[in-house]
């Protein structure tokens, strides 16, 4: 079953610098710990095994690791059949026949029952370690072949002048049968077990590992592993090794003369890489959306890129698609093979949740793609105005029966937590409904605030349970904010707070300079730390931000990239604080090419209009559009002509003029 090759390189500290670790670190450190669980599927007891051993991990994370082993008396060959030649020999190495029992990092000559592991944990936890050991692996899906690393860096001296280094392989998430599988209920799945951490293989030649030296303090030990992971392990009846499933774990340990390795001096978790053979090779994983409030249509989004592949990253370009927003973004940098980078863009989102799309279509200028999935949500916002620098907000929770699964939170636009409440009295009697009330005070104005709140059990505060809800009242009084208690997991609300002299912003109307350039105007009353421009294409949703340079009260940006022949909208901006203030929106409307004759020449009034518009001038014929670029009417024309507008709106609307291959553009509005 195995087959690998093997590198060694024992290195002294004091007489090599060439070598340095990559994974182990060289600080002293406690010990972790290993717990070999001697276990089988009719064994009644042993998921009462699995319980305790769980919980040892839950409570160590990153330092205690359960192995279940099956072999003996209570372990069938019936499907799924978990015995191993590796499981066989370590349970009669230790005389294991009593089941469910266990050693903890073999500092027991003989397995002891499930009521001791604990404090055997908790004692080997406590201990000063005389190695630590760390390292990493990667899976080729194709070839099924994982290569494996492992350091071993002593921060002292072992008794032993030889130890000997454990790889071995485990599976989780394995369905079968259990007895006594109600003594560990959250592993029962449909009537079925999942069974767990399952030993698969040993990949080292010999069960116990094989022999490292020297064991003598400042010694860094590399072993390198090419491993052939079987498509089943087992006789008859033999399970299905799923790659997704699979994870190694790696120990140092002694031996005691005449008996199997032990004790067990520490242990880890190789962590998985994704390291492939291919020169590009980028994997997108992390993709969300920024936990910050943000009183803006455009939002803040990060995503991380790992470098699996040979080559150096230098340029990628990546689309992200959020319904019928798409726009495409590029990176320059260095990402060195094995290294990673974290990426963040901004994007108007429409209103709602959306189920979203990143999708890197380009590498170092050849064809990618690669595509993570993720979720935006384009919250709106509730403006509030405060006299003063700073102000109050009151936040009542009406609970439910089960307020012990309540919290809540607000945070800041640079996602600090400024308030939080909860969790709540647990009520008795159903249906059981109880009012909580907070006072957040001197919270800092100018600043965009989002209130958050949750419910663990993903139900919300309502219904059978109790008709719970909540809202948001200001410093006056007033209710600005209030949902209903059914919103699941989470509900969340986006709050503006500006000082009542705040700065405001207006937009103004554009000045077309050239075939694809314009100059934004802005006006700024008060005072802000950014000022600029947003601007779209009517048909596309795609939008664009330029920075505006301010002078005085005004403000402008000049643009050469426009479209010809297109209609855009556009809307000034100010940051005050954490806010992104608007002004108006307005539309303009680029030249077909250039500035024509007819531009130069064309009259049209009245503007505002009611019932009419004139249009004076040599024209063939005109069209009229609404502001989302829709033809309202067109018609064929000889000269100067009368346009009837009883059936249009209120509203925004511009006309198209043509005459000899020329177009001319004007806006106007119905005002009656």
């Amino acid at each position: 079953m195995k087959k690998f090759t093997l590198f060694l390189m024992a290195l002294l500290a004091f007489s090599f610098s060439v070598k340095a670790q990559q994974f182990v670190s060289t600080e002293p450190a406690n010990r972790n710990v290993i717990i070999e669980e001697f276990t089988g599927r009719n064994c009644g007891y042993c998921p009462e095994g699995h319980l305790i051993a769980n919980t040892i991990m839950a409570n160590n994370p990153g330092r205690a690791w359960a192995i279940n082993v099956h072999a003996g008396s209570y372990a069938p060959t019936s499907y799924p059949n978990f015995i191993t030649s590796d499981s066989e020999a370590i349970r009669a190495g230790f005389g294991a026949t009593s089941f469910p029992t266990g050693v903890v990092n073999r500092s027991t000559a003989s397995p002891q029952s499930r009521g001791a592991w604990t404090n055997l944990a908790n004692t080997q936890l406590g201990q000063a370690s005389e190695c630590n050991i760390a390292g990493q692996y990667r899976i080729n899906e194709n070839t099924r072949t994982a290569t494996i690393t492992v350091e071993v860096y002593y921060t002292g001296n072992s008794t032993a002048d030889e130890n000997y280094l454990t790889v071995a392989m485990l599976q989780d998430s394995i369905m079968g049968s259990q007895s006594g599988s109600s003594g560990n209920p959250a592993q029962v799945v449909n009537g079925s077990y999942c069974h767990m951490h399952v030993l698969r293989d040993i990949i080292n030649s010999s069960p116990w590992g094989e022999a490292i030296s020297p064991t003598t303090q400042g010694t860094l030990i590399t072993k390198t592993y090419e491993y052939q992971i079987p498509e089943t392990i087992g006789s008859p009846n033999g399970v299905e090794v799923k790659l997704d499933h699979v994870f190694f774990l790696a120990w140092v340990s002694e031996r005691f003369q005449g008996t199997p390795t032990r004790p067990i001096l520490t242990g880890c978790e190789l962590e998985r890489s994704i390291m492939t053979d291919d020169p590009i090779h980028p994997v997108v994983s992390s993709c969300r959306q920024k936990a910050v409030a943000e009183c803006s249509m455009t939002k803040s989004f990060s995503f991380n890129v790992f470098n699996a592949g040979l080559d150096e990253i230098n340029t990628f370009k990546y689309n992200v698609s959020v319904g019928d927003v798409n726009q495409e973004f590029e990176w320059n940098g260095n990402l060195e093979s094995a290294d990673d980078v974290t990426v963040e863009f901004e994007l108007e989102i429409p209103a709602g949740v959306h189920s979203s799309a990143l999708q890197i279509t380009e590498v170092n200028g050849e064809t990618y793609d690669e595509t993570a999935h993720f979720t935006a949500e384009g919250l709106e916002w509730f403006e509030l105005t405060a006299d003063g620098d700073v102000t109050s907000l009151k936040i009542y929770v009406v609970q439910d029966q089960y307020g012990e699964q309540i919290t809540w939170d607000i945070i800041n636009s640079v996602g600090e937590v400024i308030a939080e409440g909860g969790p709540y009295e647990h009520l008795v009697g159903t249906g059981a409904t109880l009012p909580n009330v907070h006072n957040v005070t001197n919270l800092p104005v100018n600043d965009c605030y989002m209130f958050r709140i949750f419910d663990s059990n993903g139900n919300g505060i309502c219904c059978n349970y109790g008709n719970g809800y909540y809202y948001i009242k200001d410093a006056a009084g007033n209710r600005i904010i209030e949902g209903e208690g059914d919103f699941g997991e989470e509900a969340k609300h986006l709050i503006s707070i500006t000082n009542s002299n705040a700065a405001s912003v207006v937009t103004a109307d554009p000045q077309i300079l050239g075939d694809h350039e314009a100059m934004f105007i802005g006006s700024l009353n008060g005072s802000a730390s950014e000022v600029g421009f947003e601007y779209k294409k009517l048909v596309d949703p795609t939008l664009y931000t330029v920075e505006g340079v301010l002078d005085g009260k005004t403000f402008t940006a000049n643009v050469d990239d426009l479209e010809l022949n297109t209609m855009y909208s556009l809307k000034a901006y100010a940051m005050v604080g954490g806010s992104k203030i608007y002004g108006n929106e307005v539309h303009f409307h680029t030249w077909v090419q250039g500035v024509s004759e007819l531009e130069k020449s064309l009259v049209v009034y009245p503007n505002p209009a009611n019932d009419y518009l004139i249009v004076e001038g040599e024209m063939t014929s005109v069209e009229v559009y609404n502001t989302v670029g829709q033809c309202l009417m067109s018609k064929q024309v000889n000269g100067d002509t009368k346009i009837d507008l009883s059936g249009f709106n209120d509203g925004i609307y511009f006309l198209r003029v043509y005459n000899n291959g020329e177009m001319a553009v004007r806006k106007f509005s119905v005002n009656r």
